[in-house]
């Protein structure tokens, strides 16, 4: 499970990209919520990948998730720290799957932007399960994963109904 006292930023976040990377690209040095910063980098890259066909979407979150998987197992072995706080590109991953097919414009984003936060925080099973039981790369990146299909299915149902 996290560790969400504060913990320091290491320096090679602004000195090594794949540093700067796994901490959402700088989001995560944030000294506060540096989950919900990291979901907010999430939203630019969202835009670039909106108007993207579906299969196009999808095969790109998978190489994202994939690659995520071992940068973040990378940088935690490199800074011997195991899910850092500061490290949110999980955050950006999840929020990318959040929006997959989700209905274009302000609103949406603010939902799926809500409902991941809600489910990252929340943790209902099985991501509280993941979080505390898979280790390494596969584990930072797919707790997040999962709260992305929970708020993917249910910002799907809300996009349904109105």
């Amino acid at each position: 499970m996290r560790d969400y006292t504060a913990q320091p930023v290491p320096d090679s976040v602004w000195k090594n990209p794949y540093h700067f990377i796994a901490f959402g690209f700088g989001s995560g040095a944030v000294p506060f919520a540096p989950g919900t910063f990291g979901t907010l980098m999430a939203i630019p890259f969202y835009l670039a990948m909106q108007n993207l066909a579906p299969i196009v979407y999808l095969l790109l979150l998978i190489a994202i998730t994939l690659a995520s998987m071992w940068l973040c197992d990378k940088v935690s072995k490199d800074t011997h720290t195991h899910d850092h706080s500061g490290m949110c590109l999980d955050e950006i991953v999840g929020y990318l799957v959040t929006m997959f097919a989700a209905p274009k414009g302000f609103i949406w984003i603010c939902i799926g932007f809500a409902l991941f936060r809600f489910f990252d925080i929340v943790k209902p099973w099985p991501i509280a399960y993941v979080d505390t039981h898979v280790k390494g790369g596969v584990g930072m990146i797919l707790d997040d994963v999962l709260a992305g299909v929970y708020s993917l299915i249910i910002i799907h149902i809300l996009s349904w109904i109105f």
